[in-house]
């Protein structure tokens, strides 16, 4: 694949660039099998639609034609589980969890290793990823099969990390 060059200009970034040197949607890491896809996510609605709303220009115009996003506000009600399960940016940066070219997070960094860029910070984001998975043990601890109602932060979270917890 020949590498496509992206220059980001938005809100948080200007001039950043990067290259996409994978097709999109493939050649993922082998630990790495995320149950939902950037659009998918953006679709359900996750991050209260305050996420990406600047972003057009940088991913695919098809993400965003079914987004619950709002560009004013972070507003849960988008969510799909309709509960907030958010922690703001400034507690992830508190954490060290926010790699400097990723300023957003882990989902920004998923938009773009979706894309096909890869970087540094891939398997940091996957240990991440991964770790997501106490989560998903407790629903299926504490809950009946798609019982939609019970745990509906965990689900919530779990969905801002691409997994489907509709299908616990």
């Amino acid at each position: 694949m020949k590498k496509t060059k992206v220059i980001v200009k938005d809100l948080m970034q200007s001039n950043y660039v990067y290259f996409l040197t994978e097709p999109a949607g493939r050649n993922f890491h082998p630990e790495f099998k995320p149950e939902l896809t950037p659009k998918e996510m953006l679709s359900l609605g996750v991050f209260g639609g305050k996420y990406m709303t600047d972003c057009r220009k940088e991913f695919p115009e098809a993400w965003y034609r079914n987004a619950k996003l709002c560009h004013e506000f972070h507003n849960p009600e988008l969510n799909y589980f309709g509960i907030n399960a958010s922690k703001p940016l400034s507690y992830w940066r508190q954490k060290g969890w926010i790699y400097r070219e990723d300023p957003r997070g882990w989902f920004q960094w998923y938009c773009r290793y979706y894309m096909g860029r890869r970087c540094r910070d891939d398997e940091r984001q996957i240990k991440r990823w991964k770790a997501m998975t106490r989560h998903i043990a407790q629903i299926k601890k504490n809950c009946r099969k798609a019982d939609l109602n019970c745990r509906r932060k965990q689900r919530q979270s779990l969905l801002h990390w691409a997994y489907d917890s509709r299908k616990m």
